[in-house]
């Protein structure tokens, strides 16, 4: 009888070697661009400006009700000033910002997502410019039926890490109250559906 019960558990044993547990199965969902939205904030000694972004392309990918991952693409020359100063946007879509007749677009790959006492931490790759940064930032993420809804929490970015020059301290050190910080803040929704 011991015999028969080691080589069931023997048999068992090797069964889990040779058929490991399958992959989960990655649904890729396409986002919905009207619903999406990028949000910016920067700041200088003597104020704030705000305004937003489109996402021209994005996929989600879901796992049985969890964010596992996904890839998303920015149209760098939408950016808006919520107040509609032209002068302030072609200014950010300038050389001495953005410069998006050469980089037109922007994009945020997944790399990981963590979660801690049910908090999301998304960590993936931001290129900007053609310089890709490794960022992380905080999330929530809900499920609706077939539509999944991931939100950040604001966060920063350092533009200095990307080429941004402009009136930045990083680059030039006589500028006294006429800089603009490197940190600006980001928000970002994703809506994605089947």
């Amino acid at each position: 009888m011991k015999k028969i019960s080691i080589l069931v558990v023997l048999i068992a044993f090797v069964t889990m070697i040779f058929n490991p547990c399958p992959n989960p199965v990655i649904t890729k969902l396409g986002i919905d661009m009207e619903k999406s939205s990028i949000f910016w904030k920067g700041y200088k000694p003597t104020g704030t400006h705000d305004g937003s972004l489109n996402f021209t392309s994005g996929t989600l990918e879901v796992n049985e009700g969890k964010v596992k991952g996904g890839e998303f693409t920015v149209d760098m020359t939408t950016i808006k000033d919520r107040e509609g100063n032209k002068r302030l946007e072609g200014h950010l879509n300038s050389a001495d910002f953005f410069e998006v007749e050469v980089y037109p677009s922007s994009s945020f790959v997944i790399k990981s997502v963590n979660t801690n006492d049910g908090e999301l931490t998304i960590t993936g790759d931001l290129t900007i410019k053609g310089i890709t940064k490794d960022i992380s930032f905080g999330a929530t993420f809900d499920a609706k039926g077939d539509t999944y809804v991931l939100t950040s929490e604001k966060f920063q970015v350092n533009r200095a890490d990307f080429n941004v020059k402009f009136n930045s301290k990083t680059f030039f050190n006589d500028l006294k109250e006429k800089f603009i910080n490197d940190e600006f803040d980001l928000q970002v929704t994703i809506v994605a559906g089947k």
